[in-house]
């Protein structure tokens, strides 16, 4: 077909039918030809028609492709004769091959029947019995129908059979090669033997010295062997006569095929219907061009003139010489496959479809399609903008808002802008804004962030606070709350007066068009957002107005969500920085380093304490509220106040815990939800108690981690404090561990936020935390410091609260203690003890006020307490006296009338000391006054 279209491309393009009629033969031109315009092969149905009934002429054509004269026949009888040599080669080569396996398993079976019978148990002690025939012809009978061979034959070294299927060939010479098997080998041949043609294999008999004493033969005859094969070739033949005969039929479904398809048409009708092929070729709204091997151009249709302005004289000319750009020309010259490749001729945009026409034996050139795609170029153009918008507005959703950050919230968007939408953008918020709080009416911003495709741009700087003028674009769009754009900024007066040396050096840089967004988050203004232009020549436009203003919404929703993050966690973090201890009380038990670092999102309940108590002693306290925010920091004031208050009480830890436990009880029973539930605060607290005198620490723990304590040569161990329920839960009682501290043991209290986090379990932080203990050097501060570098996370999902403190004991001569006995005269024999030791301290001025003191202490204890008494004066920071005894009772102050005659010494007692109060034991109680040194 493109030989002939090559052919009919040398005549006139615009009237190929015409051009073929003048060429074709005069039969072509006749009545016939006439007749079958319309339908290619209608001048062969109608002759057929009019001179014979319709099935002669079918059965007509049948004859004729069936006959060989036709391409048809021709191929019928070639595929049937190919079909019937393979079909005969197939079957002698199956016949061949069964043959040959049948004697190969024959000589098999024959020397493996032969061995096994040689070898068998009493084949060789019966060649040596009086009558060998007797003994092995019933056993090699035996044998024989059991492996299905024609004979086993056992014979001496002479070749003289033993035994036979045919009794009457026993005792006569065995037909055969025996010489290898007298040599120890095993032979098999075919031969005529006298049963027939067979296939027998020879086998020694050997004694146990290797010398061969008989030997033994076994065969099948040629009748058995082939009789396999003979089976096998009915069944051969029958699929070889089934398979020519499915080949058969279907070369003539074929041939009929083909003869159905070219309609038996001549060369006057084959003629004509190509010129009908020709004129719908050159009516398609196509451009067609066929290129031969050479480059020359042998057809171009109209369409393929039209688009590609070729001159009339164009067939048979080079393709590069018909004046077409050098991409095209060359691409038609080299006959390479294409697929849609544009190609710019003049003002059209071309798609190139290209195949050769050799792929398959045709001829040698190539094919080309044109097709016209510029109006569809400029519309894939706009969807594809389009769909970048839309991509561009789903990233925003995405990518902007990540973090609950404003300032990185407004760089995010900035980012994201540039450069898929301008070139610079800038982000201007409300000073206000950036600390969480409601923004301001006034126009003053701050230039919050700057993205750009330069970072050499002259435009406002991070971080410059910003006074918009009324005429600029900004400040009119915060006034209207709509976009505003200026399209061309060297005509934009109002934007110039903004900064008149400043904007000349923006418009001189190439920055030429703007648009200015407010940022809204519903009634609420934050800020506004510019976009800025400089590469694109054109300005914005109202689309890309559109578009700036769906992608500030998003991002206005994203920066006031974080601006309310901000406020909030601001307020959390000032609340719990006014709940948490500005600074350590005085103490001289402990000394003590501390660190608290806060999670980097959210507000957490992690808290401490350092709270002095009676006798020199000190408590230190840890807890943990479950979970952030405002309630968990409010939370952890309750308990911290609750603590203090409790501590008051000189309560031991496991009491203490119990009153904590109780009252996070009933905060949780007292904060119910709308639904009516109460949410379960949890939390837990480890609470010590120090005593420097006796170098006692008392431990209780809820729900707590294990305190960690670091002896004075540097070992680490974690005592065995029992650990109770988190408070709030309730149920069982809580445990207080004694331990005995050596002066320099570092006690180490600490949260469950330097040891667990999401990466690691607290066993593997427990062995961290031990390892950066035992590197630690001697003092609280070095000891905290080490702890935090090691254990610390980049960033830390939960509070960390860290208390070390070294201990201290208050020294022997610091100490004065008299038991008193139970009667009044003892109180004088108190007061000059305490006299002296306080002229040994020199703290004489305080023994008027002591002795007052002691007086009334003693003297209740007498009166009211139980023996055993006994007094203790401490020389610490301040001077404390303690009157103990076994009651239980507890004194009060009361305010004695005029009248009275007593009750007016713990007035004494309160009003000359500094504090006083009282503490249980087990043993009792002991009251207690503390006096200030002078």
């Amino acid at each position: 077909m493109v030989r002939l279209l090559g052919r009919s491309g040398a005549g006139s393009n615009r009237h190929p039918s015409g051009s073929r009629a003048e060429r074709a033969p005069d039969g072509a031109r006749g009545a016939q030809g006439r007749r079958s315009a319309r339908t290619p092969g209608g001048a062969t149905a109608r002759r057929l028609t009019r001179a014979d009934p319709p099935d002669q002429g079918r059965f007509a054509a049948l004859r004729s492709a069936l006959t060989g004269r036709s391409v048809a026949g021709q191929v019928f009888v070639l595929q049937v004769v190919i079909v019937l040599l393979l079909v005969v080669a197939a079957v002698v080569a199956l016949y061949l091959q069964a043959r040959h396996d049948s004697t190969q398993e024959a000589r098999n079976r024959s020397v493996a029947v032969a061995e096994a019978f040689a070898n068998s148990p009493g084949t060789r002690e019966a060649l040596t019995s009086p009558d060998p025939t007797a003994v092995l012809q019933p056993r090699a009978e035996a044998a024989r129908k059991a492996t299905g061979v024609d004979f086993i034959v056992v014979m001496n070294t002479d070749g003289i059979r033993y035994t036979h299927p045919k009794p009457d060939r026993i005792g006569k010479k065995f037909v055969g090669n025996i010489a290898p098997a007298l040599a120890g080998q095993t032979v098999v041949e075919e031969i005529n033997g006298t049963i027939g043609r067979l296939v027998q294999a020879v086998v020694p008999i050997k004694a146990d010295d290797g010398t061969v004493v008989g030997l033994v033969s076994a065969g099948i005859t040629t009748a058995n062997v082939g009789g396999a094969a003979n089976r096998q070739l009915p069944l051969v033949l029958l699929a070889a006569a089934v398979g020519l005969a499915l080949a058969t039929a279907g070369t003539a479904l074929v041939s009929r095929r083909l003869l159905r398809q070219t309609h038996g048409l001549g060369p006057h009708e084959m003629t004509r219907m190509y010129e009908h092929h020709d004129a719908v070729l050159h009516a398609v709204r196509e451009g067609v061009l066929i290129v031969g091997d050479e480059g020359r151009l042998l057809l171009a249709n109209d369409e393929a003139h039209r688009l590609l302005d070729l001159p009339e004289d164009a067939e048979g000319r080079h393709v590069l010489d018909l004046g077409l750009p050098a991409d095209t020309a060359d691409l038609l010259a080299s006959g390479r496959m294409a697929t849609d490749e544009v190609h710019l001729v003049k003002d059209r945009l071309l798609a190139v479809n290209q195949r050769p026409t050799d792929a398959e034996g045709g001829p040698p050139g190539s094919v080309a399609t044109l097709r016209d795609s510029t109006e569809l170029r400029a519309l894939s153009g706009r969807a594809e903008a389009a769909r970048e918008r839309l991509n561009m507005l789903y990233d925003a959703g995405v990518g902007i808002g990540t973090s609950l950050d404003v300032t990185r919230t407004a760089e995010e968007l900035a980012e994201l802008a540039v450069p898929r939408f301008a070139d610079f953008a800038s982000v201007d918020l409300f000073d206000a804004v950036l600390g969480g709080g409601q923004p301001e009416t006034s126009t003053v911003l701050r230039r919050t962030a700057v993205s750009g495709i330069r970072k050499d741009a002259p435009l406002y700087p991070v971080g410059r606070q910003i006074t918009f003028v009324e005429s600029s674009p900004q400040a009119r769009s915060l006034r209207s709350g709509r976009p505003v754009l200026e399209p061309d900024l060297d005509l934009a007066p109002g934007w110039h007066a903004q900064d008149l040396e400043r904007t000349a050096q923006v418009v001189g840089y190439g920055i030429h068009s703007l648009i200015t967004v407010p940022l809204r988050a519903g009634t609420l203004l934050l800020g506004v957002v510019s976009f800025w232009r400089s590469e694109k020549p054109e300005p914005f436009d109202t689309e890309e107005l559109a578009l700036a203003e769906e992608l500030v919404a998003r991002a206005a929703v994203s920066i006031d969500n974080a601006r309310r993050y901000t406020r909030e966690h601001s307020m959390a973090v000032t609340l719990q920085r006014s709940l948490l201890p500005r600074s350590l009380p005085e103490q001289t038990a402990l000394d003590i380093a501390y660190r608290y670092l806060p999670a980097q999102a959210g507000v957490g309940g992690d808290w401490f304490d350092v709270l002095p108590l009676s006798g020199a002693r000190v408590a230190l306290v840890v807890g943990d509220v479950v979970g952030h925010g405002l309630h968990a920091a409010a939370t952890m004031g309750r308990l911290r106040t609750a603590v203090h208050n409790f501590s008051a009480l000189d309560l031991p830890p496991d009491e203490l815990l119990a009153l904590l436990d109780e009252l996070v009880g009933r905060i949780d029973q007292d904060e119910t939800t709308e639904d009516g539930s109460a949410p379960v605060t949890g939390a837990t607290c480890l609470y010590a108690i120090y005593d420097p005198v006796s170098r006692k620490c008392s431990i209780a723990r809820a729900g707590h981690p294990p305190p960690a304590l670091v002896r004075p040569d540097g070992g680490v161990e974690f005592p065995d404090v029992p650990t109770g329920l988190p408070l709030g839960l309730g149920g069982l009682p809580f445990e207080t561990a004694d331990l005995e501290l050596a002066e320099g043991s570092r006690l180490v209290l600490y949260t469950d936020g330097l040891v667990e986090d999401r990466e690691r379990d607290i066993d593997e932080g427990l062995d961290l935390l031990r390892g950066a203990l035992e590197r630690a050097g001697d003092s609280p501060e070095d000891t905290c410091r080490v702890v935090l570098e090691t254990q610390l996370p980049n960033k830390p999902s939960d509070d960390v609260a860290l208390i070390v403190a070294r201990t201290r004991a208050l020294a022997a001569d610091r100490v004065a203690e008299w038991q008193v006995p139970p009667d009044p005269a003892a109180v004088g024999e108190v007061r000059a003890s305490v006299t002296r030791r306080l002229a040994e301290w020199g703290l004489d001025e305080l023994t008027f006020t002591t002795e007052l003191i002691l007086s009334e202490l003693v003297t209740n204890a007498i009166r009211y307490g139980a023996d055993p008494i006994r007094v203790r004066v401490l020389f610490d920071r301040t001077l404390i006296c303690e009157v103990f005894d076994s009651s239980s009772t507890s004194p009060h102050l009361r305010y004695a009338a005029m009248t009275d005659e007593g009750g007016r010494g713990l007035f004494l007692v309160a009003q000359l000391s500094e504090r006083w109060g009282t503490r249980y034991t087990p043993e009792g109680k002991v009251i207690w006054a503390e006096q200030p040194l002078p």
